[in-house]
């Protein structure tokens, strides 16, 4: 079981946003469960951006205007006789507050209000509701989260990241078609905090180190790659000529079972292999070490896991486990005694 202050940490390294001094208050609070934690950061963040101001934009509205705006919709005005109330339907761009960012944080902030979370934390909801109410809610299962960030809404990333994380981890839809609230974190969205929190981690503490997720070629003969997957790595390391290719998974079993026998996901493992040749490979011309790499699961509360290297066609291939469930200060040093048994920092 992660302690929810440690999902806290994993958040301010995947959304750096939360290292700023507005969100140092968060950071000593105690939380009663993981909807607990977003209702703060959301409720802090969204009073940070009241100050700023709320984002607005320009949206088309019609409606009956006794003053003409905009383009007159004379058919309409017609249909609807509005002539007779001495008005005429007009359609026109309105700066509004009632953005579709805005939409989606209200949204999620009346979700938190049904909830199981802190009677400080709803009340702190209910008070910053009052600055949306000229916003629209959405459909929280047509929400569209392909939105473009600039540096005019570039504040609203994390606060819209926040909301698909509640949104998506506190709805579920059962077969008769009603609502009810699920675990907050599924499987999915666990892996993909798991995996982005590694990666910023060692962006954060290790500047030296070239830490991306980057694509690796296929070493072909002939360069003829129709319809070949992506080689797409989680996390890659780079310092002084060595290269570590990190993929990790988050799985409430670390081991595949058959019988009575555990072994290592085979799927897994022979993807970091094909990864650690090809990435080898591309960097045979240039003055590199060897390549390894790792597969690093989450350590769940299963029995069995697995903390093993092998070496394998000259290249070192360790499974191991990350233990999320101590102090933040035990991760850390598990993070870092990686980075200096591959990479030498």
């Amino acid at each position: 079981m992660i302690p929810v202050q440690n999902i806290y940490y994993m958040l301010s390294y995947a959304f750096n946003v939360l290292n700023e001094q507005g969100y140092k208050r968060v950071e000593t609070e105690q939380f009663h469960n993981i909807a607990d934690l977003c209702a703060a950061i959301l409720s802090k963040g969204v009073s940070l951006q009241l100050k700023r101001g709320l984002g607005r934009e320009y949206i088309c509205e019609t409606d009956e205007l006794s003053s003409p705006r905009g383009k007159l919709d004379i058919s309409e005005s017609i249909k609807v006789q509005s002539m007779q109330r001495k008005k005429l339907v007009c359609t026109y761009d309105d700066f509004s507050a009632n953005s579709y960012m805005n939409r989606i944080i209200k949204t999620t902030m009346l979700i938190l209000l049904k909830a199981k979370i802190q009677t400080s934390q709803k009340k702190e909801l209910r008070k910053l509701l009052v600055f949306f109410g000229e916003v629209d809610v959405l459909d929280t299962y047509s929400i569209n989260w392909n939105i473009s960030y600039n540096r005019n809404n570039q504040t609203y990333q994390m606060l819209i990241s926040i909301c698909y994380l509640v949104i998506k981890g506190l709805l579920q839809t059962q077969s008769d078609g009603t609502t009810k609230l699920m675990d907050f974190f599924d499987e999915k969205r666990m892996h993909h905090l798991y995996e982005k929190f590694i990666l910023e981690y060692y962006r954060k503490e290790f500047p030296k180190i070239f830490a991306n997720a980057s694509q690796i070629p296929w070493k072909l003969d002939d360069g003829i790659d129709d319809k070949l997957p992506v080689m797409q790595s989680d996390i890659m390391l780079v310092y002084g000529g060595k290269t570590l290719i990190i993929d990790a998974k988050y799985y409430s079993h670390s081991l595949q079972q058959r019988y009575d026998h555990y072994s290592i996901h085979s799927g897994n493992l022979y993807q970091i292999f094909t990864y650690v040749k090809n990435k080898e490979e591309e960097q045979s011309s240039q003055e590199h070490e060897k390549v390894a790499g790792m597969l690093l699961y989450a350590k769940t509360d299963a029995e069995d896991f697995p903390d093993n290297e092998y070496r394998m066609s000259g290249n070192r291939i360790e499974v191991r486990t990350l233990d999320l469930s101590g102090d933040f200060d035990s991760i850390k040093e598990q993070l870092n005694h990686i980075a200096n048994k591959y990479l030498g920092v």
